[in-house]
């Protein structure tokens, strides 16, 4: 395969993956109907700061757990202010891109990423207020991040198999981070918060103050034993993350235990079933499966509530075994409501903007958690303490 041909083919993977992530709003808002047929009443709400929206990247594994990090500041009786979510997501991306050419192009390179990727770029670099790094570099008023992708990608393939070579050069890593300055602006080396200047470092230390170690993540697949660390086993885990594998009805016990605690949980998971509605804030699972509903049923699905299938940790598996689970969007679980019939529902926050009917947050059924949970992540100090103690290691 020649270079140019080499090179338009990355352009297009890349691009691919920023258009996998509008397509994916557009079908979440494809089966909308009227929802006003749900009644919910909160039962308990963890404090969030205000929905924005990720635009055009595929960032919202950073928007989810930088979300994730403000609530937890929040409780730790801290400030409540946006983290920089481009921040965290163009270190990622450096990280990424040195793995990538260390791996010869084995690996997903992309926006893509996991809640783990938050916290390790937090321990790694710091972070810093939104305003202090947004990303939005030439007139631009949200992310666009499709040609910087492109870009990046193909510079990315021409290092790792441009021909006669010899060996890598040692300016590519410059090359890539000029790219992104191009694209994102330079990261500020210091910047002003209150009145004080600080590092991305010392703004971590001393005005958000969390620990990174107070973190799990969890999976739960019948592949692995539980009560282990498991290979998260997602195209972005770019990391080659471990993370703890329990039963399915332990990690619903884990969140239920973490919101009623009063911390929120970072989740990831797959949001492309008809039963999830952006526009109506309402996702579910339905009796019939997605693939045999029928047009009246579709039309139907958010009229107000119906009985559930029966989520089992085999029809869980099958579901990942044959892909209609994949780790396609991450959102902050930040409460539990109960419907008109007295079942408990999450309440989610999304970063797709306000233009719902719930403002940017939806209602998500416990069974929908049960079938299209990818991973999650919780302050330990919201874990159940039988859950912990059969934590090996």
């Amino acid at each position: 395969m020649n270079m140019r041909i080499l090179a338009c083919t990355a352009a297009i993977m890349a691009l691919g993956t920023l258009q996998a992530q509008d397509d994916l709003v557009k079908k979440a808002n494809a089966t909308a109907t009227d929802s006003t047929g749900y009644r919910f009443t909160t039962v308990v709400s963890a404090e969030a700061t205000p929905v924005e929206n990720q635009a055009s990247s595929g960032t919202c594994w950073s928007y989810a757990a930088n979300s994730f990090l403000e609530s937890e500041m929040i409780k730790a009786g801290g400030p409540s202010i946006h983290l920089s979510k481009i921040y965290t997501a163009r270190r990622s991306y450096e990280d990424k891109a040195d793995s990538y050419v260390r791996m010869h192009g084995s690996l997903n390179y992309g926006d893509g990423g996991e809640p783990h990727d938050v916290i390790n770029m937090y321990a790694k670099y710091g972070t810093m207020p939104e305003e202090a790094y947004t990303g939005l570099q030439y007139g631009t008023s949200k992310n666009q991040f499709g040609e910087m992708q492109s870009v990046l990608k193909g510079m990315l393939d021409a290092v790792i198999k441009a021909p006669n070579r010899g060996k890598l050069t040692p300016v590519w890593k410059k090359a890539f981070s000029s790219v992104l300055d191009a694209y994102l602006g330079p990261v500020p080396a210091t910047f002003t918060y209150m009145g004080k200047s600080y590092t991305p470092q010392s703004f971590a230390k001393e005005v958000v103050k969390i620990n990174p170690a107070d973190y799990v993540e969890f999976v739960s697949v019948t592949t692995a034993p539980y009560w282990a660390e498991t290979m998260m086993m997602v195209p972005d885990n770019w990391a080659f993350q471990y993370c703890w594998n329990i039963p399915m009805e332990d990690m619903v016990a884990t969140i239920d235990q973490a919101l009623r605690s009063g911390y929120t949980v970072a989740w990831g998971g797959d949001v492309s079933e008809p039963s999830f509605s952006w526009k109506n804030g309402v996702a579910w699972v339905p009796e019939t499966p997605a693939d045999e509903l029928t047009k009246e049923q579709k039309a139907d699905l958010f009229s107000g509530p119906k009985p559930e299938m029966k989520i089992t940790p085999e029809l869980r598996q099958e579901a990942f075994d044959n892909y209609t689970t994949q780790d396609d969007h991450g959102m902050q679980i930040t409460g539990i409501a109960k419907d008109q019939q007295g079942t408990e529902w999450y309440i989610v926050k999304n970063s797709w903007g306000v233009d719902n009917d719930h403002e940017g947050y939806l209602y998500m059924s416990k069974n929908f958690v049960r079938y299209k949970t990818t991973s999650f992540m919780v302050n330990r100090k919201g874990v159940p303490s039988d859950v912990l103690k059969k934590l090996k290691g």
